[in-house]
């Protein structure tokens, strides 16, 4: 038997590891420490270390163990609402009114400012050379005046206008060739110079420049003379191109010409084609600008308003009012005195 369980892969010549005396002295020593456990039968009758009856194995006692959550050591203080959650609306109110009021006040003082620096500005439009006995009338910057979203569609109106102003100088030639191909266009060819004096600079002082007034003060009441100069000015030019009359060189007396000279009516075809372009812009800006003037806020009666304050703040205006308030005076104390006497 002992050879079935002996192994048979094993080295007959090898050591036994458990043979030496450290390993059977160690073995011996737990071997009798734990016979006792060994020789305890818990099946056998007459078992004397069973528990007799009666008797009851108390339960194992755990050690103690920490809480998961920590027991504060003191009861937090009670709740007292503080003085800065006490906050009335009507304390709310008044530092709403006083931020209004120095919103208004800094509002103020830089158009007071912006003012100043107006007046102040040196003229800088038309761009005239140094040794020109004129010099220039108009104070022009896109960059300073006007607000950034707004420099775009003032910048196209000065573009437009010098369109127009290109065109109605072309015009006077081909006005001239109307006049060399056809007797009857010296009419046409002496409006064209008065078409170009006249539009030129009315132009620009009637329409341009109280829209750059407008955007550069938000002014309603230079809305307004836009509106109504640049509508008058589109009608006119549409009247131009088409060649109602014999006082304009339009698609109508461009056609009646190219039969007789084909130079002077292709000519003509071109101004009548560059009038159409310029009419269809300022109506489109026209339309724009409105737009524009809607979404601001502005309205007939702050136009009313500004020109009337702008009206007593003239000097001449305040000079004449100043004066027939006298005369009046003069004339009440006179014919008070004259009744007086009677």
């Amino acid at each position: 038997m002992s050879e079935i369980d002996s192994n048979p892969f094993a080295d007959p010549q090898a050591a036994n590891p458990f043979a030496d005396p450290s390993v059977q002295q160690a073995r011996g020593g737990q071997q009798a420490g734990t016979g006792a456990v060994d020789d305890y039968n818990p099946f056998a009758e007459g078992n004397q270390t069973r528990p007799t009856a009666g008797q009851t194995i108390p339960p194992p006692q755990a050690a103690p163990t920490q809480p998961a959550i920590m027991q504060p050591s003191n009861e937090p203080p009670p709740y007292t609402e503080s003085s800065a959650q006490r906050v009335n609306t009507d304390d709310l109110q008044k530092r709403q009114e006083e931020l209004e009021r120095k919103a208004a006040e800094l509002q103020r003082k830089e158009q007071e400012m912006k003012n100043m620096q107006i007046n102040d500005r040196a003229n800088n439009w038309p761009p005239l050379p140094k040794f020109c006995p004129v010099g220039p009338c108009f104070y022009q910057d896109f960059s300073v005046d006007i607000p950034m979203e707004f420099q775009r569609t003032v910048k196209f109106v000065y573009y437009i206008w010098l369109f127009y102003a290109c065109v109605l100088f072309l015009n006077i030639w081909a006005s001239l060739a109307y006049f060399i191909a056809d007797s009857n266009g010296g009419a046409t060819f002496g409006m064209s110079i008065v078409w170009f004096v006249l539009f030129t600079p009315c132009s620009f002082i009637c329409w341009y420049r109280p829209l750059y007034k407008a955007f550069r003060s938000d002014s309603s009441f230079s809305f307004f003379v836009f509106f109504f100069n640049f509508f008058f000015q589109a009608i006119c030019c549409i009247v131009m191109l088409i060649g109602i009359t014999d006082f304009t060189v339009g698609w109508i007396n461009s056609l009646s010409t190219i039969g007789k000279s084909t130079g002077a009516g292709a000519f003509m075809l071109f101004i009548s084609l560059f009038f159409s372009v310029c009419a269809v812009l300022m109506i489109v800006m026209l339309l724009k600008v409105h737009r524009i003037y809607r979404s601001t806020g502005a309205s007939f009666d702050k136009a009313k308003q500004e020109f009337s304050t702008g009206v007593m703040r003239n000097e001449t205006v305040q000079g004449v009012a100043s004066n027939a308030a006298q005369g009046a005076v003069k004339g009440m104390a006179s014919q008070y005195g004259s009744n007086n006497k009677y």
